[in-house]
């Protein structure tokens, strides 16, 4: 089932405290960069973004994001702006450290 556009939306808001956030629709789904780095992504209306070693500190549930996929970590508190950013940075210093040198 496709996320719905105001819960997109609604996320995007959430994260207005980060500059270069990017959105790409993806077969009715919506993929999450930072600063050119893929973090994340919504799934059936739900926030999910990949697990590294730097979000481990969160405690987050697993969730699928889709049959097949690897599990990623479910962000349900999507009322805290700068819980979200502070989570969204975290996941990138890892994300980034692992992309190979260009």
């Amino acid at each position: 089932m496709p996320s719905n556009i105001e819960f997109k939306n609604f996320v995007l808001d959430q994260l207005r405290d980060l500059q270069n956030i990017e959105v790409k629709r993806m077969m009715g789904e919506y993929l999450l960069y930072y600063n050119k780095i893929l973090f994340g992504g919504i799934y059936d209306d739900r926030l999910l973004i990949k697990k590294t070693i730097n979000n481990q500190q969160y405690s987050l549930p697993e969730q699928i994001p889709y049959k097949n996929a690897k599990p990623m970590y479910l962000v349900e508190n999507l009322d805290d702006c700068e819980y979200l950013a502070n989570l969204v940075i975290s996941t990138c210093v890892d994300l980034k450290q692992k992309r190979p040198s260009k």
